[in-house]
């Protein structure tokens, strides 16, 4: 198997992976970027983003990912395509096995693979992607001012969103599985106190219907075994809020990571436990998610690991 060195390895895209990039070319550490199973990561299934600073007027989730992408290259960056199919991080250099076939050998690593969005695995949440179905409330409930929308979930997420969507939307309906909800007791009474937002309990949402987006629901009710109710609920936008899985499979063996399988990082800096080693973007962040604190950690990153290659340097 062919072995290539590089000083700077960037495993994933999106705002984290290209702002790292961006950083790091500019520092001169000549990155080398694969993109991944996603290219541009999850903004490229979003239609418009309203909330990064720098676009006024707003901007498509492809656009604005080519333009991060337009700007790694302008400063040197070596982004190719490829997937991170096994790594061995018990020294250094770090190696990385992309495809299957080829080994990278790291000086340092940065792990920038994101979380990918759980979903009900309905065809229909395939079919309106970006057409009123969407994985994030704060991304794009802007677009459902007093408009209808159904949350999926019975999670302290799946309350949280359902609140903050009750500020926007005229209407908010949590589609909960169980008769009862899981969050935590303070996340259920926000819940019940919103006026707003009515939860429906013991429902399974079996498809989405609409012509050229989501108009509805398909709504099953359990009413007792083995009776149940099925109905068709109208809404302008289907939120999932049922979790997200960190992609972290290949690095589990060496990295420190939290019992959902997020890196774990120290002190508030992309520090993972193994020196070298960086985790940037949601791949280390549960809680907020978003691009603009993605691309903040991947400029982070990017910076920790020109003082850890000075420092090495120096200690030659």
């Amino acid at each position: 198997m062919n072995t290539e060195n590089v000083k700077c390895l960037i495993i994933g895209s999106g705002p984290a992976g290209y702002t790292a990039a961006i950083y790091a070319s500019r520092a001169n550490l000549d990155p080398v970027l694969y993109e991944g199973i996603a290219p541009g990561g999850q903004l490229t299934a979003t239609t418009d983003v309203e909330n990064f600073p720098g676009y006024p007027e707003g901007v498509d989730g492809v656009t604005m990912m080519e333009d991060f992408r337009k700007q790694a290259v302008r400063f040197g960056t070596d982004i190719r395509r490829g997937v991170a199919t096994d790594a061995d991080l018990s020294s250094q250099p770090f190696k990385i096995t992309i495809d299957g076939e080829k080994t990278v050998a790291a000086e340092t690593l940065i792990i920038a693979t994101g979380a990918t969005a759980k979903y009900l695995g309905l065809p229909d949440e395939k079919k309106y992607a970006g057409m009123g179905v969407s994985a994030c409330a704060t991304c794009d409930g802007f677009f459902y001012r007093k408009k209808v929308v159904a949350v999926v979930g019975g999670g302290d997420t799946a309350c949280e969103e359902a609140v903050y969507l009750s500020t926007l939307a005229r209407q908010v309906y949590l589609i909960v599985r169980k008769p009862c909800l899981r969050a935590s007791k303070i996340m259920q009474e926000k819940v019940f106190k919103t006026g707003n937002i009515e939860v429906l309990f013991e429902h399974n949402a079996t498809g989405l219907f609409g012509e050229k987006g989501v108009e509805g629901v398909h709504l099953v009710r359990r009413m007792g075994e083995p009776d149940e109710e099925k109905y068709d609920l109208a809404i302008d936008g289907f939120f999932l809020a049922i979790g997200h899985t960190p992609n972290t499979d290949i690095f589990r063996k060496w990295i420190t990571v939290d019992e959902r399988g997020y890196i774990i990082t120290r002190n508030g800096k992309p520090l993972t436990n193994i020196e070298g080693v960086f985790a940037a973007g949601d791949v280390a962040d549960p809680d907020y998610r978003q691009a603009i604190t993605a691309a903040a950690s991947g400029c982070k990153a990017a910076l920790e690991a020109e003082r850890f290659l000075s420092c090495k340097a120096t200690r030659h």
